[in-house]
């Protein structure tokens, strides 16, 4: 494989120094490009009500806490307000409740204040029914306004609780134990020059039907961003997903003159250019799909380099997978012993090389 120092067909050139752009997705897969915006507050608050659901699935959650009490407190207020406008519009302000007229009914017992509608209205919503304030069954309005306020706050309930169950549960969080080795390497794969990179599934809980697409981002001096879809492949599986994902694998793009990224590499090639990856991968179990992304930049690339071995076979038999290898780059064809003695190293996609240490 051509050295950083050679282009794609062997010939000397210069090393390249690539202009320092913003890359378009961080290395933990977090768009940089700021949002299109809309023009004016209403219109901006407007397409949010219309999602509000997913907004509200969607808020950090400092701010889901911030809503849940807020819309609670909001809710007992809002009741609180027309318990006192009843209670003063029949007249029960101005009457004894222990001993009230003959000819009055009072539609809730003992609110004679707006702080007595207050935990009236608390206590209707929580059915905490402390028994000191009821609503009389001869106030049609009192029953009304009863059943509505229920109504009101058992939706509310339901939303609340079902937000906080879908944040938990989210997919995305599963996708934070994914993770891609820092660099990519440009080595020998199966006889075949290829770009290759590693993915790894951090917790002992294995991911299914593990598929893995790229996108290249290539600027080449018209102002303009062009966009290329870069196919991976996971060793004979080719175009199929993985349907284990549980140990460290290489992903990897074979070289050819018909592949996007032949032209990009090649040291003579000034363009700049951004090679996002996509992961996608169901949760055992659940089956809920999960994405993790990251970048790479054309000085995140190392040539004629392979990654060091990092799952061996003890002289007992087991599996150990040795995570500090993991975004470890060796030149090639040079290896790195694997620490401990009579060990053998099981290849991973043809990482390292099967010898006995």
């Amino acid at each position: 494989m051509p050295g950083k120092g050679m282009d794609m067909d062997g010939k000397a050139s210069l090393p390249l120094i690539a202009q320092q752009r913003q890359r378009l997705v961080t290395k933990d897969g977090h768009c940089t490009l700021p949002g299109p915006g809309v023009q004016g507050v209403p219109a901006a608050w407007l397409l949010y009500l219309q999602d509000l659901w997913g907004t509200l699935v969607a808020l950090r959650w400092r701010w889901t806490l911030l809503a849940f009490c807020a819309s609670f407190l909001a809710h007992w207020l809002l009741f609180a307000c027309l318990w006192y406008l009843l209670a003063h519009v029949n007249g029960d302000l101005e009457v004894d409740h222990d001993q009230p007229p003959t000819d009055h009914i009072v539609c809730v017992k003992h609110i004679t204040s707006f702080t007595a509608a207050f935990s009236f209205s608390l206590e209707t919503q929580l059915t905490i029914g402390y028994g000191t304030m009821f609503p009389s069954g001869d106030c049609p309005s009192a029953i009304a306004l009863l059943a509505v306020q229920m109504l009101l706050g058992l939706m509310l309930e339901a939303v609340i609780t079902g937000a906080f169950v879908a944040k938990i549960a989210m997919p995305k969080k599963r996708a934070n134990a994914i993770q891609f080795s820092p660099s990519a390497v440009v080595g020998q794969h199966e006889g075949e020059a290829c770009l290759m990179f590693r993915a790894t599934n951090m917790l002992p809980r294995p991911l299914v039907d593990v598929h893995v697409s790229a996108v290249l981002y290539q600027d080449r001096g018209d102002q303009t961003l062009h966009q290329t879809s870069v196919e991976f492949h996971l060793d004979r599986l080719r175009g199929l997903p993985c349907p284990f994902f549980i140990f460290p694998v290489t992903f990897y793009h074979p070289l050819t003159q018909c592949s996007p990224l032949y032209p990009a590499l090649r040291e003579g090639n000034p363009a700049h250019f951004e090679l996002v990856v996509f992961l996608t991968a169901a949760q055992e179990g659940t089956g809920e799909s999960c994405q993790r992304r990251t970048s790479y930049l054309r000085g995140e690339i190392e040539f004629d380099h392979h990654f060091a071995p990092i799952l061996r076979l003890d002289a007992q038999g087991h599996y150990k997978v040795n995570m500090s290898n993991f975004g470890k780059v060796l030149p090639s064809p040079a290896h790195t012993k694997i620490d401990g003695d009579k060990e053998f190293v099981v290849q991973i996609n043809g990482d390292g090389s099967d010898r006995m240490e």
